[in-house]
């Protein structure tokens, strides 16, 4: 796609019509449904059927569990540099969500009542970690290790031998979980969902997936819960004259390489100069990575750049996508006032040194945010997620007499007399 002017004709209509999340086709939807099914009907037997019919091999159900020795033993099969990097991005994703762990509290409202929250952890969650993907096994484990969920249970797809990535099954091991299968896909999320003869079901499931996984938590949703339905990544990477091509052309990349063919990618250019600079470099670039083939796909289809003549009208834009991953590779000057006025990016990475790809694996933050305009009205994964909170109240006499009467006149607007008498009655001398 060329460099589109924002005040050009129609230019708004045109950034509405790529940011529109695309359905999810039928087959899909039904595919996932029946699996499902199946799941809840036949347990164990259901899961081997459907990894020897989509995955070609078999699995039984004696071999689902991944046995603790094989959790502790994986970080041997790992050189010292990997084990290294997956122990310090443990460290920072719980120094980083600590700050962010919920208190229980208690005060007293104008009626001289006790009013408070408490905030316990989930019983047992389950954790959806794609193939060999260790960050998401971090991102979603140490958070449920910081909040102290008694039980976490794990669940990644296998090699048709049976293996699975020893990376992932070492950041597992880190994280404190020692009940993890090698069953991924549909089948894991209706296992957690609805249990089966070996595996009990979960309270809540975290992790993304791809289409089929996703679809299949949007339809178990209110069996259990599920954390958020993310989609393909995305980034939207604002320039000025004072970014690096360099720097901004990697990053749009290495977003694209992700491999579903549906990410989308966009870039916000202060000038034509700086947007022409960095569509070079993408076309050097991509000729040295692996997954060239995959990411020049993505950029054919997902990839949008548009040239804004102000600050203020790439922060327009910026909202209304609402990207899972926002970068400000502009003059340091500019930072404060782009971050106070980005109000709905997943995650916001400041200055050229903040490669996207720092809070994908090792900076802190979950990697695991909205994508497809839905961070208009949600967050990305917080330790309080793995949490659930109940209200207190605590009324005296003294207390009662004081909201007894504005009670009371609520019970008469809205027609609940039951309501009422149950608040007066414990005025009334016996």
């Amino acid at each position: 796609m060329a460099d589109l002017a924002y005040r050009s004709r129609g230019f708004q209509q045109r950034l509405a019509k790529f940011c529109e999340t695309a359905v999810v086709p039928q087959s899909i939807v039904d595919a996932v449904s029946k699996i499902l099914a199946d799941v809840r009907s036949k347990g164990d037997a259901a899961i081997a059927s459907t990894i020897r019919r989509i995955d070609g091999f078999r699995l039984k159900p004696s071999q689902f569990r991944i046995s603790e020795s094989e959790l502790a033993g994986a970080a041997s099969k790992l050189n010292k540099r990997e084990l290294k990097a997956i122990k310090e991005s443990v460290a920072s994703v719980l120094d980083f969500h600590r700050h962010a762990l919920p208190r229980s509290w208690t005060a007293k409202n104008r009626h001289g009542a006790t009013i408070g929250e408490r905030f316990y952890p989930l019983d047992r969650v389950g954790l959806y970690v794609p193939t060999d993907l260790a960050s998401t096994a971090i991102m979603t484990g140490a958070l449920a290790k910081l909040a102290k969920v008694p039980e976490t249970v794990a669940f990644t797809p296998c090699g048709k031998d049976g293996s699975v990535n020893p990376a992932v099954l070492c950041a597992l091991n880190l994280c404190g979980i020692r009940e993890a299968y090698r069953v991924g896909g549909v089948p894991a999320v209706g296992a957690m969902a609805y249990g089966t003869e070996t595996i009990r079901s979960v309270s809540k499931v975290f992790g993304p997936g791809n289409a089929f996984t996703v679809e299949a938590k949007r339809q178990v949703f209110g069996t259990i819960g599920v954390d958020l339905l993310p989609g393909p990544s995305e980034v939207l990477v604002i320039a000025d004259d004072s970014a690096n091509p360099r720097f901004v052309a990697a990053d749009l990349l290495a977003q694209a390489e992700h491999g579903s063919g549906r990410e989308k990618i966009f870039l916000v250019s202060l000038s034509k100069e700086v947007a022409k600079k960095i569509r070079s470099e993408i076309q050097i670039q991509i000729k040295e990575l692996s997954r060239a083939k995959l990411i020049r796909a993505v950029l054919k289809e997902g990839f949008f750049s548009v040239v804004v003549d102000t600050y203020e009208e790439a922060v327009k834009v910026a909202n209304f996508v609402a990207p899972e991953h926002m970068e400000l590779e502009v003059a340091p000057e500019k930072l404060s006032y782009l971050t106070r006025a980005i109000k709905t990016a997943g995650a916001i990475m400041q200055g050229g040194w903040s490669a996207t790809a720092l809070g994908d694996f090792v900076a802190g933050p979950s990697h695991e945010l909205p994508t497809g305009r839905s961070g208009r009205y949600s967050s990305g994964l917080q330790v309080v997620d793995f949490f659930r909170r109940s209200s207190l109240i605590r009324y005296n006499e003294k207390a009662l007499r004081k909201a007894a009467p504005a009670a009371e006149a609520f019970a008469r607007m809205e027609g609940l007399d039951g309501h009422g008498r149950s608040v007066s009655i414990r005025l009334e001398t016996p």
